[in-house]
C-alpha cells in the first residue's frame, strides 16, 4: 500500500521537546484510576469536582506547574470521545500516561485529528490546538483522517473559490499525483456526447456545466463507481429557494466532497481496485436560459424527466453519471449526494440515509457503520412510491405534487436510472454541522465516508 504524507494532520506530532503527561478515564473507571494517584493530586481532583464526565477536561499539579492532565471519555473506543482535548486543553503536546488498547489508541489519533481541524482558508484559528505526541501514527488512521479532512475543507469553501472549475481542478490534481486517468466533458460537448441532464441543469451559469471521470488502478481489479453529486450552488434554479434556504447552498456538492475523498482515499492506501469516480458538476443558476418547471429533459438512458421543480435537480444531473456509470458494469456502484431535506426531517442532521438494492451491500455497509463509529441508516427502496413521480407528458417527473416520503420517492427516482442488474447504494448525506460540537466544528462535514471506505476495503479483500 501507498504511504500518506509524512506531513501529519494538525495537532499531531511525532517530535515535542516537551511532553505532558495525558490520562484517560470513564466515570467507570474514575474512582480507581483516582486511588494511584498521591494524595496532593487526590485532594486536587476532589476540590474541582472531576467525575471523569464525557467531554471534560482537568489540568493537574505538579512540583514546578503543570503535572499533565486528565480526560474524561464516554467510550475508549469512540474517537468522538476524545475530540474535545485539542481545545480543552492548553496548547502544549500531550502523550497517553496509561497504556490504551489497540483499538482505543486508533480511535485518540482519529479523534484528537477530527477535534483539531479548525477551516483557515480565510482567517486564522484564535490558538493553536494542543497536540498529540506518539512515537507513530498509523497509517490508515491518518490517511481517513486526511480524507475527512479533504471533505471539510471543500465543503466550506464558497462557491466563488469552488465552482465547477475548480472541483475540476481538485480532481484533476488528484489524478496527477496518482497516475490516473482524467476525463473532462464540459459545456455543449456535454449534448454531443449524450449528458443532456447535466447540461440542462447547470446551463444558466456562467461556468460550464461539466461531467469529470477519473480512473485509477488495474483493470483486473475489482471496479467500483463512485459518483458524487457536484452542485456546487443551487439557488433553486427558477423555483428559486427563500434567503435561509439558500444562506448554506456552497454544501449542494458535498457528495461529490465525498466521492472524491473517497476515491482519493482508496489511491493513498492502493488499495486493489478499479475505480472510476464521476462527478457531474453545474452551478444551477437563474438566467435567460435556465431550465424551467414544465419543460421535459432528455437523459442519457433516453427516459424522458418532465421537471415539475428546478429545485430538485441534484437527481437530474446524477441520471447520467448513473446511467454512465452503469454502462462501465462495475461490481458495485456507489453514490452519494446532499439531495433531499426530507432525509434530514426522518433523520436528523447526524445519520445518512442509505438506500442500496443489495442486501449483502446494506448489511456490509451498515455493520462498517457501528464499527467505524460512522453510523448511517437503511430506508427502503419503497417502489410504489414511484406513484408520486408520475407525468401526463413524460416516462417520470423529477418531483410531483406531494411532500409524502420526499427521499425515498428521490431514491427509487434515481432507481430508474440504474439497471436491475447493478449492485447499487446510495447515500443521502448531510455534509454539514449546523452548531460546533467536540470534533464536529459547524460547517462541512464527512458522514458515512469511512464507513464506505470500510466496505470498500472488504470489496478489495483487504
Amino acid at each position: 500500500m501507498n504511504t500518506p504524507p509524512a506531513i501529519l494532520p494538525v495537532g499531531l506530532t511525532t517530535s515535542a521537546t516537551s511532553v505532558l503527561p495525558l490520562h484517560v478515564v470513564t466515570r467507570a473507571t474514575i474512582a480507581d484510576w483516582r486511588a494511584t494517584q498521591d494524595a496532593t493530586v487526590q485532594a486536587w481532583i476532589d476540590a474541582h469536582g472531576f467525575d471523569g464526565s464525557p467531554a471534560t477536561a482537568l489540568m493537574l499539579p505538579g512540583g514546578s506547574g503543570a503535572g499533565g492532565a486528565v480526560i474524561g471519555v464516554a467510550d475508549p473506543l469512540d474517537p468522538f470521545s476524545y475530540a474535545h482535548a485539542p481545545f480543552a486543553l492548553p496548547a502544549s503536546a500531550w502523550t497517553p500516561a496509561d497504556k490504551l488498547t489497540a483499538e482505543a489508541l486508533l480511535a485518540l489519533q482519529l479523534g484528537w485529528g477530527l477535534g483539531s481541524y479548525r477551516f483557515n482558508r480565510y482567517r486564522q484559528p484564535l490558538r493553536a490546538p494542543a497536540q498529540l505526541q506518539l512515537p507513530q501514527f498509523d497509517d490508515d488512521t491518518m490517511a481517513q483522517l486526511s480524507a475527512c479532512v479533504r471533505v471539510r475543507d471543500l465543503v466550506n469553501t464558497p462557491t466563488e473559490d469552488m465552482g465547477p472549475d475548480q472541483l475540476e481542478q481538485v480532481i484533476c490534481e488528484i489524478a496527477e499525483r496518482f497516475g490516473a486517468k482524467i476525463e473532462v466533458v464540459s459545456g455543449d460537448d456535454l449534448l454531443t456526447r449524450n449528458f443532456p441532464a447535466i447540461h440542462a441543469v447547470g446551463r444558466a451559469s456562467h461556468r460550464a456545466p461539466r461531467l469529470i471521470s477519473l480512473q485509477w488502478g488495474d483493470a483486473s481489479h475489482p471496479h467500483v463507481a463512485i459518483v458524487g453529486k457536484g452542485v456546487c450552488f443551487d439557488t433553486g434554479g427558477l423555483d428559486i429557494k427563500p434567503a435561509d434556504g439558500m444562506r448554506n447552498m456552497k454544501k449542494d456538492m458535498g457528495g461529490a466532497a465525498h466521492a472524491i475523498a473517497l476515491a482519493e482515499l482508496v489511491m493513498t492506501r492502493g488499495l486493489p481496485l478499479h475505480i472510476t469516480l464521476l462527478v457531474p458538476a453545474v452551478e444551477n443558476a437563474i438566467g435567460p436560459n435556465a431550465f424551467r418547471p414544465g419543460e421535459v429533459v432528455a437523459t442519457r438512458l433516453g427516459t424522458s424527466v418532465e421537471i415539475d421543480n428546478t429545485d430538485a435537480e441534484g437527481r437530474v444531473i446524477l441520471c447520467d453519471a448513473l446511467t454512465y456509470a452503469s454502462e462501465q458494469r462495475p461490481v458495485l456502484l456507489l453514490d452519494f449526494a446532499t439531495l433531499t431535506g426530507a432525509a434530514r426531517i426522518a433523520l436528523g442532521p447526524d445519520l445518512p440515509a442509505l438506500y442500496a438494492n443489495d442486501e449483502t451491500v446494506a448489511t456490509r455497509w451498515l455493520e462498517a457503520g457501528m464499527r467505524q463509529w460512522d453510523p448511517l441508516w437503511r430506508m427502503p427502496l419503497w417502489r410504489p412510491y414511484l406513484r408520486y413521480l408520475a407525468s401526463t407528458v413524460a416516462d417520470i417527473a423529477n418531483g410531483g405534487p406531494s411532500r409524502m416520503a420526499g427521499s425515498i420517492t428521490a431514491a427509487v427516482y434515481l432507481e430508474r436510472f440504474v439497471p436491475p442488474t447493478q449492485t447499487w447504494a446510495h447515500l443521502d448525506v448531510y455534509a454539514w454541522n449546523d452548531n460546533d460540537r467536540p470534533g464536529r466544528p459547524a460547517g462541512g462535514e464527512a458522514q458515512g465516508l469511512r464507513s464506505a471506505y470500510s466496505l470498500l476495503k472488504a470489496q478489495a479483500g483487504v
